[in-house]
Formats: structure tokens, C-alpha cells, sequence
């Protein structure tokens, strides 16, 4: 593809040769000649003279060193469309492969895509254009729009909501039970059945191995365009925000609420029953045990406020020393005191 072709397609403006052969796509340090990079992080910045790569997507005040550009006011967004347009993910062909379970009534729109040993129990409708890959399992009564992609061991558990545009991972599974149990006398646990649902609303993506839990009442959310990591445990009751980043490996505590374009990162810990506003930030590995206001990034465990918690942290790493001078004061002080 021509570099101004690639420019039109992306709606940016083309700086250099637009006859330049573009063959793919790559990160500055793999690149090669005829592929296109891009750069977004200005601590890249001494890359552009290393790379090997035959044209940069930067933004429109980067000094590319005289390499051929893309300019685009968001060059990692760009990017992400580059990568599209030379590697465009694959669909399977429509068809229902023989294996397939599939139960009477079951109502399916055009050009579905399904698997072999795929099995979709009764009542359960599932929009246009889907693809149910090998071995994803759908229970009965889901409900799920167009273009659901679902790949291999997946599971949709019973009276689940999904909306369109929606992927799961391999392994996923939506609306398993809760983890609810009531302490007997004895010391046992007496399970309480969990009798709720699980709501998936419009574009989110849940990867592999992740787990949503449906309530013993009520519903679980994941409200328009949230994205979950892998390994991620969302619980009971929980209303995770539109937008929303669940990365790896965070758990969320039942009846949890998460306001919009909240980004918990690797190994957050949620407690249950709080709040967490609008575009808080938490640190990887923030254990977070109260409400949490809008617009705050926090960190550590239990969290506080990122700045609070950076001061600390200097402060950790001197307590050796500190420690050492308090003993040799407190010695000082306890040596009985001659008079002259």
C-alpha cells in the first residue's frame, strides 16, 4: 500500500514520498524498511534515530529526522487502525458446523458462525452475525445482539444480557454463581442459591479466563465499553462504569460500584459494599477498602492518596537509618547525667 494511501485511510496528512511501499506494521526496535511505525510517548523520542522503520506515525509537532510521517493528532489511535488495515482479524465463514448442539427454538440471526461442539440450550436468542467458536458453551434463556464473538470454552451461564459488539476469550465465564453462603450453627455454610442475573452491555470485552459472577438477587453490571484483562474477578452485585479498565489479575468484591473510565491496574484488590467515583486511577496492587472520590488516583494498601503514598514510600526506605539515630538518641538520653 502507497504511504498516501494509508494517510487517506486514516484521515491524516501525508509527509513525504507518498509513493512509498508500505508492507506492514511494526513497533520501533522490530521495524523494518517498508513498514510503518508510530510514536506516542515522547520517551521514545531517541528511537526515531535507530529505527529501522520506512515512515513514522507521529503527531504533527514530532521531528521525525527527516523519515517519511503520517502526521495524526493521536498517533497510537492511528496506529491501532494501521494494524487493522494491514492485519484485519479473521471471521470464520457462516455455517453451523455438524457437531454443533443446538436446542429446539433456539433463535439465531443471519450469517451465524458455529463451531464444532458448540452447544446453545433452549430459549436462547442470539443476534446477527455471530461466531461461537469451538466448545462455547451458552445456557438457557441468554439473550445476546449482533456481532457477539465468543472464542473456544467460553461460557454464558443462565438468563445472562448481552448486548452488541461484544468478545469474550477463551475460558470466560459469565454468570457463574456468586460466592454466597450463609455460616451455620455447626459451623458449616449453608449455600444461598443466586438467583440473579448478569447484564453485559454494548461493546466490552472480557479476555481469557476472566470470571463475572451473577448476584443472589438483582444483577451484576458491565455497563457500554468496559474492558476486562485477564484474569480478572468480578463478583456478585457489582456495577462496574461505562469505559471502565479492569486489569489483570483485580478483583472486585461483591455489590462494589465503579463510576465511568475507572482504571484499576494489575492485582487491585476492591472490598465490597463501597463506591468508587468517575476517573479514579488505582496503582497496581492498591488494596482499596473505602469509597474512593472522583478524579483521585490512589495507591498502596490500605489505598490513599497517590501523593500521600509516594511520600511515604521515601520515607519507608530511610526507616533503617531514621531508626538508627532515634536508638542512639533514646541511648543518649537514658545515660545518667554526671554533674560537673
Amino acid at each position: 500500500m502507497k504511504l498516501s494511501e494509508l494517510a487517506a485511510r486514516l484521515n491524516c496528512r501525508c509527509e513525504g514520498p507518498g509513493n512509498l511501499e508500505i508492507t506492514g506494521v511494526a513497533g520501533m526496535d522490530e521495524a523494518q524498511a517498508g513498514e510503518i511505525t508510530f510514536l506516542s510517548n515522547p520517551k521514545y523520542l531517541p528511537k526515531l534515530g535507530t529505527t529501522r522503520a520506512g515512515a513514522i506515525i507521529a503527531g504533527p509537532e514530532v521531528d521525525t529526522l527527516g523519515k517519511p510521517a503520517i502526521r495524526s493528532d493521536d498517533a497510537y489511535l492511528s496506529f491501532a487502525h494501521a494494524v487493522e488495515i494491514f492485519y484485519p482479524p479473521p471471521r470464520p465463514p457462516a455455517g453451523i458446523h455438524p457437531t454443533a448442539v443446538i436446542a429446539p427454538g433456539v433463535k439465531l440471526g443471519r450469517n451465524p458462525s458455529i463451531g464444532a461442539y458448540a452447544v446453545i440450550e433452549s430459549g436462547v436468542e442470539i443476534g446477527e452475525d455471530c461466531v461461537l467458536k469451538s466448545f462455547v458453551m451458552i445456557y438457557s434463556g441468554v439473550t445476546i445482539g449482533h456481532r457477539f464473538f465468543a472464542h473456544s470454552h467460553a461460557v454464558v451461564r443462565e438468563n445472562t444480557r448481552i448486548g452488541n459488539d461484544v468478545i469474550v476469550q477463551n475460558g470466560v465465564v459469565i454468570g457463574g454463581d456468586g460466592f454466597g453462603f450463609v455460616p451455620r450453627p455447626d459451623g458449616t455454610f449453608y449455600k444461598i442459591v443466586q438467583a440473579g442475573m448478569v447484564v453485559i452491555e454494548d461493546g466490552v470485552e472480557i479476555q481469557s479466563n476472566s470470571c463475572v459472577d451473577r448476584a443472589a438477587v438483582g444483577e451484576t453490571r458491565l455497563r457500554r465499553g468496559v474492558k476486562v484483562d485477564n484474569l480478572v474477578q468480578v463478583a456478585h452485585g457489582c456495577d462496574i462504569g461505562e469505559n471502565s479498565l479492569l486489569c489483570s489479575q483485580v478483583g472486585v468484591s461483591g455489590s462494589a460500584r465503579l463510576g465511568r473510565n475507572v482504571i484499576l491496574t494489575g492485582q487491585v484488590g476492591v472490598a465490597g459494599h463501597l463506591t468508587i467515583g468517575d476517573r479514579v486511577i488505582a496503582t497496581p496492587q492498591s488494596g482499596i477498602p473505602n469509597d474512593v472520590r472522583p478524579n483521585t488516583t490512589v495507591s498502596g494498601s490500605p489505598a490513599v492518596d497517590h501523593d500521600v503514598w509516594l511520600k511515604a514510600s521515601a520515607v519507608y526506605r530511610r526507616l533503617p537509618e531514621m531508626y538508627a539515630a532515634y536508638r542512639k538518641v533514646k541511648d543518649l538520653l537514658a545515660k545518667p547525667q554526671t554533674k560537673s
